[in-house]
This record gives structure tokens, sequence and C-alpha cells, in this order.
């Protein structure tokens, strides 16, 4: 058989001949290179035992050389002569799945370094969306269009932001895995363009934790009116309609049951409304109780701060994200909603629990009557992790 038919500028210059594909070099004897959609390059030796043909990885290039490669394939071969165990002449290579590096990726980069709400999320698009798929692969092997048909399952079910963040999680993963030489390209760079965008609704939302911690950190270092930062940090915490919020009257806050019951007439479904409260929330409106409890509006106009006979105007949230620098196309006072649902829905609450908080209807009287009973322990823990996870949000760097 011909022997060294490959050339170092050959190996070196190497890729598929196809985008997407495995390829392969053959130099002989037995020694080939393959060339990996991902822009890797395996030296192998395909030689026969016990009458089967087997196949060893013998290195990767360039950290293997082509004449190194050729030295290995002729040890592996006098050693067969000499019955000698292939085991004992190489160490297997490590194999890294994408599971196992997107794992170290989290401990080395995430974990303990980013705030717990961060690392939250994305362990959680990890293990949902992710490693179900793809997690078992070895990550050199995974093509840009297996991973494209994993985030367009996503899209499908109506959420294309979901699955441009899953896909941004995914991309860090690849650039992780590059640095520690488990890959050798970060395949979410071929997929720009692939999905669906954004598309912006009508009350802009910020939806990325970047973004949010962005705002919350804004919003504390609020320096207008402690009236206008506590509706901030309410509107933020309670996702109330900003209608709602301006009317709040304290006669509807039970300070001791940590409940808000806003009655029927007040709320756009005309149904009673019942708002668990955070410890987060409490602390907002005690401090508030202070400004403005001896009036009716827990919000009440500057105009009428001091008998509370006016509820703030609707500007003012508004004008305060404004003045924080956030444009009507950024952050909206009833984008606060849509904050939440995002956040809520991607931390695995399900549709009853985040529906019912949002006070939008569902079933029948008798579900809703249902509802009302059998949901506030749920919606309270929910409230109080979405307070602890905007509250952490603080140490987002």
């Amino acid at each position: 058989m011909k022997r060294n038919v490959l050339t170092d500028t050959q190996v070196k210059n190497a890729k598929p001949r196809e985008k997407g594909t495995r390829d392969k070099l053959v130099d002989g004897d037995g020694l080939y290179l393959e060339l990996t959609p991902s822009g890797s390059k395996i030296w192998r030796y395909r030689y026969q035992a016990g009458g089967k043909d087997t196949t060893k990885v013998i290195g990767e290039y360039p950290s293997v050389s082509l004449s190194e490669a050729r030295d290995l394939r002729d040890r592996i071969k006098k050693d067969l002569v000499h019955g000698v165990d292939l085991q004992n002449v190489l160490k297997p290579p490590e194999v890294f799945t994408f599971e196992k590096v997107a794992r170290e990726f989290f401990t080395k980069q995430v974990e303990g370094k980013k705030a717990k709400s961060y690392s939250d999320t994305i362990i959680y698009r990890l293990e949902r969306f992710l490693f179900p798929k793809i997690g078992q692969q070895v990550i050199d092997s995974i093509t840009a269009p297996a991973l494209l048909n994993l985030l367009r399952a996503i899209e499908a079910t109506g959420n294309a932001e979901t699955a441009h963040r899953v896909m941004q999680v995914a991309g860090r993963v690849f650039r992780y895995g590059i640095s520690i030489g488990a890959c050798m390209h970060d395949i979410t760079g071929d997929l720009k363009g692939a999905l669906m965008p954004t598309v912006k609704k009508h009350h802009a939302a910020l939806t990325v934790e970047k973004d949010i911690a962005g705002l919350m950190r804004a919003i504390n270092g609020f320096k207008g009116s402690f009236l206008v930062r506590c509706a901030l940090l309410f509107s933020a915490h309670c996702f109330l309609r900003p209608g709602e919020v301006r009317h709040l009257e304290w006669s509807e806050v039970d300070f001791n049951a940590r409940l808000i019951r806003i009655p029927a007439e007040k709320m756009k479904a005309k149904r009673p409304h019942i708002i668990p409260m955070s410890p987060q929330v409490v602390t907002i409106l005690e401090q508030l109780h202070h400004l403005t409890g001896t009036g009716s509006y827990v919000f009440p106009s500057n105009r009428s701060l001091n008998h509370g006979h006016s509820p703030m105007s609707e500007n003012t949230v508004s004008a305060a994200l404004r003045r924080l620098g956030y444009s009507q196309d950024e952050m909206t006072a009833h984008g606060f909603r849509g904050m939440a649902t995002t956040i809520l829905y991607e931390h695995g609450w399900t549709s009853d629990a985040v529906e019912r908080q949002l006070a939008h209807v569902v079933g029948s009287d008798v579900r809703q009557a249902y509802d009302y009973s059998q949901l506030l322990d749920k919606r309270r823990q929910m409230m109080e992790h979405y307070s602890n996870w905007l509250e952490g949000l603080n140490k987002f760097e």
C-alpha cells in the first residue's frame, strides 16, 4: 500500500468538502485524518484484529502533527505484531459531550460568580432546552442544522425570545469549549439570521437579565421623589396594570394577611383581584405608609400628597422611566407585566399561577372561584420568588 501520500500543507488546509458533513483524508497504511463539521481534525488508525476492522484514535491535529501521527501508527503496527495490548499504547482521548462542557462552563464562569437568580436562569435553560436534545452528543460533532432544529422547536411554542436566549447560552458553551480544546468552532455564529426576529410589542418591556438588572439599579438609585421611586419598585414587584397601581387605596392593603385585595369594579375584567405581598413589597408599602398613609390613595398625586384624595398622574411612572434613560421603545409602565411574564415562564412557573396573577380571565366562574381559593399559596410562593430574583439582580455585573 502506498505510504505517506499527505503533505503538511494539505493537512493544515484541509476542510470537509461539503459544509456540515464529515470527511476524511487518507494518508496510507491505515492512517487517515477525519475532518469534523465543527472544524476539528482527528487522526485515526484503521487495522484488523481478530478478523475484524478496528479503528483507534491517535490524536488531534495540530497537537499531533503528520509526522507524529505516522510514528504512532508505526508503533501500534509493530506492537500488534508482538501482541501488545493497544490499551497500553495510547490513552483514549477525553470525550467532551456538550453537557460535560456546559457544566464545567457553568461551574467555572457562572455559579458563585454571578447573582444566584442569573445562575438559576442559565442552568434552567441548559437543563430544560439543551441537555435533553444535545447533551450527550460530542460537542464538536454537533452541527448548526441540528441546533437550529432545536431552537425552531422552541420558536414553534410561540416564544421567539426564549429561542434567542437559549442560542446565546449555547454560544457561550461552545466558546468555552474552544478555550479548553473541546471544540474548534462556535456554530451559533453560523445561525445568524436563521431565527425569527423578536417582535417589539406595543408595550415595550425589558426581558433580558442584564437589562433588567440595569433597570433595577437605576430605580434603586432614582434621584426623584421618594413617592415615585416607590411606585417604580411596586410596579416592578407586583406588575399590576398602571391604572391599578395609580388607583390602589390603603383600604385595599392588608398588612396582617400580607394581601392586596382590589374590588371587581376597579379591575379590567370586572372580577376581584388578590395580590400576595412579598416581604419586599411589604417593606415598600410600610415605608410609604409614613408619607401617604393618612390619605386614600397609596400613590397620590403630588398636588394632593397631604390628603391623598387624588391618584398619581397616569404619566408619572412613564415619565420616571424616561428620566432614567429608557425610551418608549425600550420600557413602558405597562412593560413591567411583560417583563415578569417572560421571566416567570422561563423559571418554570405554570400558566395557571402566572395568568391568575396577571388578573387574566381563565375559565368559568366556578373555575375562577376555585383559582382564588386554591392558588393563593402557590402564587404567594411565586411572588416571593420573583421579588427575590429582582432583589438578587442588584449583584448582577
